[in-house]
């Protein structure tokens, strides 16, 4: 369940990988479950779309199989293939489930998730549903992490060029795709009668220059280290 040196470079080199893990059936079914139930009873936070909800927010709190699935070996072990023994979740970004149908609009403009390489988050989206061409799969541009920091994509030359080079990744239900949040990316749009569901969940290395616990983050694996240089310490 680790990755290889080579897909480690895969992921360095282009921005993202599909992980050599997946959810079980049983597990999405699940987690899906619990998702529409939460929407349903309109479990806040919620966000709606012409009086709908379309996505449920800070699933880490809402426990269960929410924090189950952050939590398990699936995801964090290949994981910790890219971001070393000690693994934090992100409570601020991310950590929501989305579900969208043929008149979801969020997310369809290619965007980055950060602005920074020194900010980046590893983020996986978990899909709970088959994503393919016609429901709107994740749209990426590979290698453009690698572009410079706060390049805007309201500038004319790099939305064409971004756009010129965008993949569809289908990616079939318990799937799991990694990807660096500097990245550029979309959602396609949802040409079907059906919906398409997925939880998105952002992870950073426990950062060894913080001291003491961060309200925004949970440790989710290892500890947090602190190494910096103010420590006091023998020679």
């Amino acid at each position: 369940m680790e990755l290889t040196p080579q897909e480690i470079q895969l992921f360095r080199h282009n921005g993202f990988i599909k992980l050599p893990t997946q959810l079980s059936t049983d597990h999405v079914v699940a987690l899906k479950t619990a998702a529409l139930k939460d929407m349903a009873e309109a479990v806040e936070p919620v966000v709606k779309q012409n009086d709908r909800i379309v996505r449920i927010s800070a699933v880490w709190e809402r426990g269960g199989i929410f924090r189950e699935t952050i939590t398990c070996d699936e995801i964090l072990n290949p994981l910790e293939s890219l971001l070393g023994p000690d693994i934090e979740f992100l409570l601020n970004r991310h950590n929501h489930v989305y579900l969208r149908d043929a008149g979801s609009s969020h997310s369809l403009a290619l965007h980055r998730d950060v602005r920074h390489w020194s900010r980046t988050i590893a983020t996986v989206l978990v899909y709970l549903e088959d994503t393919n061409l016609e429901n709107g799969c994740t749209r990426i541009v590979p290698g453009s992490h690698h572009l410079p920091a706060f390049a805007n994509l309201k500038d004319d030359g790099v939305r064409e060029i971004a756009a010129s080079q965008t993949i569809p990744l289908p990616m079939p239900a318990g799937g799991l795709l990694a990807i660096d949040s500097m990245i550029i990316h979309s959602t396609g749009i949802n040409h079907t009668d059906r919906t398409r569901m997925s939880m998105t969940l952002g992870y950073h290395s426990a950062d060894e220059l913080a001291s003491g616990d961060n309200p925004k983050k949970v440790l989710v694996r290892g500890e947090r280290p602190y190494r910096g240089n103010d420590k006091p310490r023998e020679y």
